[in-house]
């Protein structure tokens, strides 16, 4: 009789052993990785008829996730990038199983060689220096929320902060004196400094004077002293974006979020002439090539600037080539 192995302590000890102890990952990672099963155990309650901790390992073969990725696409909505961030987590789990159960390694090899698929990469999105004024004009400054609100926001697009960074500084990680910076453990948890200007520095102090909320370690908490939400952070983020797009309509139909307001700050350094290099030490970026991003929407940006110029004696607009030449490119 071929033995069989269960599902439940083995994936219980990936997120308490590997995940948390071991590698150490982000509350943010541990969340995202817990969604995904969440929903894959939906799924195969519906399809095998079990309950998720009567599920056994070999059960979960390289069709049932294929399928489980479709139906996440087809009937969820799910996009291709968010599809593949369910597979990274369920490849995650696989590759740390061939060292529990070697004896699997031909089902573990079928998971771990189901691909991610590709897609088109958009050029990133930004806010202008009108916009950025016009959002951080919005709170109204006379509430202890408005300014909270107001040095959130000055805080993430003058430092490009992620989300998890921000929500999760504390007063004891901020540095407002002589080399003034906030330090924060990003991305596999590293640690990194990120200087403050001067007029990000006046506004924290002037925050840091406020009544402290809960235990008062929070840098931006909520009324309730604690950390502020995904949700929270967003509702903030929209209720501003709103205010802000009366007196600047350009902000109309932008959803404006902290990844935003990173990619922002990104784009100012990269036109500032700041290296490449600078640049991804600042974000955190595990490599340069990362902020490759930034530069292709900079020369997007340089491209519509160059069709609005007249040449000296010219017309306005770049060269077009004629009918004749199309036909020849288009038969390539």
């Amino acid at each position: 009789m071929t033995a069989t192995t269960s599902l439940a302590p083995l994936l219980q000890r990936f997120f308490t052993q590997r995940l948390m102890l071991e590698r150490r990952v982000s509350p943010h990672t541990v969340r995202s990785y817990r969604d995904t099963f969440r929903l894959f155990f939906k799924f195969t309650q519906e399809r095998l008829h079990k309950t998720p901790s009567a599920l056994l390992f070999e059960e979960i073969d390289a069709p049932l996730i294929v399928a489980f990725l479709d139906r996440l696409e087809k009937q969820r909505g799910l996009s291709v990038r968010s599809r593949n961030l369910r597979l990274t987590a369920i490849r995650s789990f696989f590759r740390y199983i061939a060292f529990e159960l070697p004896a699997h390694s031909a089902q573990i090899q079928r998971v771990l060689a189901i691909p991610s698929k590709r897609f088109t990469r958009t050029l990133v999105r930004f806010l202008t220096r009108a916009e950025v004024d016009a959002l951080l004009a919005a709170p109204d400054r006379h509430t202890w929320i408005g300014r909270r609100d107001h040095a959130f926001i000055l805080m993430a697009v003058q430092t490009g902060l992620r989300l998890s960074e921000i929500t999760g500084a504390t007063r004891d990680e901020l540095v407002l004196e002589t080399g003034a910076h906030i330090r924060v453990i990003g991305k596999g948890r590293k640690e990194r400094c990120t200087p403050l200007a001067k007029p990000t520095v006046a506004v924290l102090k002037g925050w840091l004077r406020e009544p402290s909320k809960g235990d008062g370690r929070v840098l931006f908490p909520s009324v309730k002293g604690e950390h502020l939400s995904v949700h929270g952070v967003k509702y903030m983020l929209n209720k501003h974006a709103v205010t802000a797009a009366k007196v600047c309509p350009s902000l109309k139909g932008k959803r404006v979020t902290v990844h935003l307001l990173r990619h922002t700050m990104a784009l100012e350094m990269l036109q500032a002439g700041v290296d490449r290099a600078v640049i991804a030490l600042w974000l955190g970026h595990e490599s340069v090539e990362t902020t490759q991003i930034y530069l292709d929407a900079t020369l997007a940006m340089k491209e519509q600037a160059l069709d609005k110029t007249t040449p000296p004696h010219g017309r306005p607009g770049r060269f077009r080539p004629g009918d004749r030449l199309l036909t020849f490119l288009d038969s390539l």
